[in-house]
């Protein structure tokens, strides 16, 4: 089930010759949401509310007693389970009452820490997926199964670059390490804004440098070497230190994690950044350059954005992809299971909903349930053959050749 405008496509072939024309142009980049992580151990933020309110039931009916959140409606018998709140919003308005209370000394104070840590160690073991790959130097093998749609993304998208294009990004809203640890086991360069050996600190600088091969000369320079990150929410494995971001390695970062996660503290070590609150607090530095950096790329000439596994649950991402479309070279892809067609978009997101209304052939919808999932869009991604034109073009001439030479036999390859 696509879409690309009002006009649907074929089959799956048309989709991806579509594709393999918007990875060849000058600038491309993925979104990936939460549902791009559920194969290798990921929630989605529905998952991940159901595990808040099952793993902490007192929290929770404090914040719908408090009116944070809605209180829960028993569904009628084989009715779907009600939509769960959106959990960055719920944490804002905790962290804006949690800062009038320190202000005021009110008695919902510890309750409302008590509360907000218990939202947070949810988000952690959403994101926290195999714990074997956080207690080893060797990282993941390069033969994980759970991550091979990852590293079958990050070697599609990079071979696909041509001699002089940059380098692919990569923005997602996830906390977790997958798309590093896909990197690392395929010896990719990342360049998420961290730079340093020992100490690497939050140097936004670095997104400016890339990674190039100085003996590739001409036609030798396809493909790139590196790919750029922006974890628009911030990260499992970011620390605050004296008003400076580092990032830790994630052996060392494990033991305060699931310190944490357990209960031992209230206090998470590491951070997640998924509220206004700390966005303020952040702004002009780690979220506010990673949301520029994303501003700054949907508004470049000839920019393709493929999204998947984003629920268009962030306002604030939303408002940037909508205004990129005033970019008349701006083409955009979203897979979004729930689209089953122009008949009936009113369950879809309200952003969806918006893109869709447009009906402008810049923008392509593919639904259909799990023909849209994470695994599904990898696949449809071209094999880097594809692009080789005077390979094509040299198949064809000779197929001709031979045809006109062997009329008797129809031609043979």
């Amino acid at each position: 089930m696509a879409y690309r405008g009002k006009v649907p496509l074929k089959d799956e072939t048309e989709l991806t010759a579509h594709l393999a024309t918007l990875l060849r142009m000058e600038n491309v980049g993925v979104l990936l949401g939460a549902g791009a992580s559920v194969g290798c151990g990921g929630k989605t933020m529905a998952d991940l509310w159901k595990d808040f309110t099952s793993t902490s039931p007192d929290e929770y009916r404090w914040l719908y007693e408090n009116n944070f959140c809605p209180k829960p409606m028993m569904p009628p018998p084989g009715a779907p389970l009600s939509t769960p709140p959106n959990v960055e919003k719920l944490l804002d308005t905790l962290a804006i009452a949690i800062v009038e209370w320190e202000r005021s000394c009110a008695s919902e104070l510890d309750q409302g820490k008590k509360a907000r840590a218990a939202i947070y160690r949810a988000l952690v073991r959403a994101s926290f997926m195999d714990e074997g790959w956080w207690n080893t130097p060797e990282g993941v093998s390069h033969s994980e199964d759970k991550l091979s749609s990852h590293r079958l993304l990050l070697q599609r998208l990079t071979s696909a670059r041509q001699p002089g294009q940059s380098s692919p990004w990569l923005f997602t809203t996830n906390y977790d390490l997958a798309i590093e640890w896909a990197a690392d086991s395929i010896d990719m360069n990342v360049i998420n804004g961290f730079l340093g050996l020992h100490s690497r600190r939050f140097t936004p600088q670095s997104f400016d440098l890339g990674f190039r091969n100085v003996q590739a000369k001409g036609e030798a320079q396809f493909g790139s070497y590196n790919v750029y990150l922006a974890k628009l929410h911030g990260s499992l494995t970011w620390k605050e230190v004296c008003g400076q971001y580092y990032e830790i390695q994630a052996t060392e970062a494990q033991g305060e994690i699931q310190s944490f996660v357990k209960g031992d503290t209230d206090k998470l070590a590491f951070t997640v950044l998924p509220s206004a609150a700390k966005y303020i607090q952040t702004v002009g530095f780690v979220l506010g350059e990673l949301f520029r950096r994303y501003s700054e790329f949907l508004s470049r000439p000839q920019s393709a954005l493929l999204v998947s596994g984003y629920g268009f649950g962030d306002e604030h991402i939303n408002r940037l992809l909508l205004s990129a479309l005033l970019n008349p070279t701006f083409q955009l892809v979203v897979y979004l299971p729930e689209f089953s067609g122009l008949e009936d978009v009113s369950k879809l997101p309200t952003a969806a909903q918006k893109l869709l209304s447009l009906q402008s052939p810049r923008v392509t919808f593919v639904g259909g349930g799990g023909d849209a999932y994470f695994g599904s869009f990898v696949e449809h991604l071209p094999e880097p053959s594809i692009y080789n034109e005077d390979l094509r073009q040299l198949q064809e001439r000779l197929k001709a050749l031979d045809a006109a030479t062997n009329p008797s036999e129809g031609g043979s390859s």
